[in-house]
């Protein structure tokens, strides 16, 4: 049997991994919702909703880094779900994925154009349409169009080039952070930290915010096949990116906490950016991180955009959409028309207002609390299934710690979805949600209907090549 598997180069390290995973899962949130966690529920109830949130979104971590592991192959979710559940599975978890990626890389394009506003006011020029209530101006959506054409150029002609430009933009989110530490230690005054503690309620508040903080460190198995390191330190990376990123929230909260009392943190139209303009008085200080902001933005725009295309590309190589975004380059070994269709529907997405940033951040976090789950049942079912399936590394506890994970994952799923999904009306998250998944589904009649057509041992080899794949392809369900 002829293989004609498209693969992607290998040419990432464990910098570039550090740089893609935190660099994703830091973006623009934080600069406008740091100071509100503390004003909510308090330094020290921000910092415990923080370390809840964390442990239970690594004890998923942990169930991606085994799979990772022992699966480094790019699509992710969709891989572990179809060699756990089957073909029909796998497409929905790695489809509903995808609108995840697809939604924060969507609305990137909105935050810069906000970031941007700040710095250099954007005049109301060239009226467009209203979309909830926005009046939308062209000279504003320019900018955020603009920022998904350089993007999707960098992950069209390469993946070194969005790489190096990850690493460079990841190391000035550090410099940011660091400045507002030590800043607020220097002239900062303690006494702005009270009260330490608010409320159950503002403690809630944060603690359903963390999925949302947290998205990204599931971009590393993505582009695991592009990974020039072992498949166990792949695994370990996914947890060392999810930990430098709880440190560097708790470094950011704690510095925000001290910097400025609450009244101060209260009142800024950019929150972080006028907190440490008031500690260094002066608002040269507020573009700073203005600017280490918009870096949070490319990176975590970049970061999504790679999972994004890779999975996709997974499931058009997989022909469970139609083949054609299982497509690689022939010079630059990109996954270009995956690349063209995200960065098509980045450079629209601003054309849509600024209301469009809570709903395509609000569905993002419940798609991707949604995967998680079927991530972690995944994991279960090959730990009973598949035993003697190599784990480079094998987390400890086994089925009994992945029924634990699955348990609070579920439970934190459903209270996130009571406290942001609107029950008296027809959210928009849902609309966009329910959108998305009839295309999936045109997609897949289009790939059964009109692709090639192929036995179940020919996909096996198609999504999990011949080193990974098992004999006889048995997952049809």
């Amino acid at each position: 049997m002829r293989n004609s598997r498209n693969t992607l180069s290998k040419v990432l390290g464990r910098t570039d991994i550090l740089a893609i995973g935190f660099g994703t899962m830091v973006g623009w949130s934080w600069i406008m919702m740091s100071a509100s966690w503390v004003n909510e529920a308090g330094l020290l109830g921000t910092l415990a909703a923080f370390m809840i949130g964390s442990v239970i979104i690594l004890g998923v971590g942990l169930t991606y880094g085994e799979l990772t592991a022992a699966l480094p192959l790019a699509g992710g979710e969709f891989v572990f779900a179809y060699r756990a559940m089957g073909k029909y599975s796998a497409w929905m978890v790695g489809w509903i994925m995808a609108l995840a990626y697809l939604g924060v890389a969507a609305w990137e394009g909105i935050a810069l154009a906000t970031a941007v506003d700040y710095i250099f006011p954007i005049s109301s020029a060239g009226p467009l349409w209203e979309v909830a209530g926005y009046q939308v101006y062209l000279s504003w959506s320019l900018i955020g169009i603009a920022g998904a054409v350089v993007i999707t150029l960098l992950n069209f002609f390469g993946v070194r080039p969005a790489v190096i430009f990850q690493v460079m933009s990841t190391a000035v989110l550090f410099v940011v952070v660091l400045v507002i530490f030590f800043g607020s230690l220097v002239f900062g005054d303690i006494d702005n930290v009270r009260p330490l503690y608010t409320s159950f309620g503002g403690f809630s508040y944060v603690f359903l915010m963390v999925p949302a903080m947290l998205i990204g460190f599931d971009v590393i198995p993505q582009s695991a096949e592009e990974m020039n390191i072992s498949p166990k330190n792949i695994g370990k990376m996914v947890i060392v990116c999810i930990l430098t990123s709880l440190i560097w929230y708790v470094i950011l909260i704690i510095g925000i906490a001290i910097a400025a009392p609450v009244e101060i943190r209260d009142s800024g139209i950019i929150p972080a950016a006028d907190v440490t303009a008031y500690m260094l008085n002066g608002n040269i200080f507020s573009v700073v991180v203005i600017v280490g902001g918009i870096f949070g933005i490319l990176t975590s725009w970049n970061g999504f955009f790679i999972g994004a295309t890779r999975l996709i590309f997974s499931m058009g190589r997989a022909k469970v959409i139609p083949g054609i975004f299982g497509k690689v380059h022939k010079k630059y070994k990109t996954p270009w028309v995956a690349v063209l269709m995200v960065g098509a529907v980045c450079i629209f997405s601003p054309l849509l207002g600024r209301n469009a940033l809570i709903w395509f951040m609000d569905t993002s976090s419940l798609c991707a609390l949604f995967s998680y789950i079927f991530v972690v049942f995944s994991f279960i079912i090959l730990k009973k299934n598949e035993p003697e399936l190599a784990r480079p590394l094998e987390i400890k506890g086994g089925i009994l710690f992945g029924v634990f994970v699955l348990a609070v994952t579920i439970i934190y799923f459903m209270l996130y979805i009571g406290d942001n999904i609107s029950t008296s009306s027809v959210s928009p998250e849902f609309i966009i949600t329910i959108i998305w998944i009839l295309c999936g589904v045109v997609l897949l009649v289009a790939a059964k209907r009109f692709g090639e057509t192929f036995d179940s041992e020919k996909q096996e080899l198609l999504i999990f090549g011949e080193r990974f794949a098992r004999k006889g392809g048995k997952n049809e369900k």
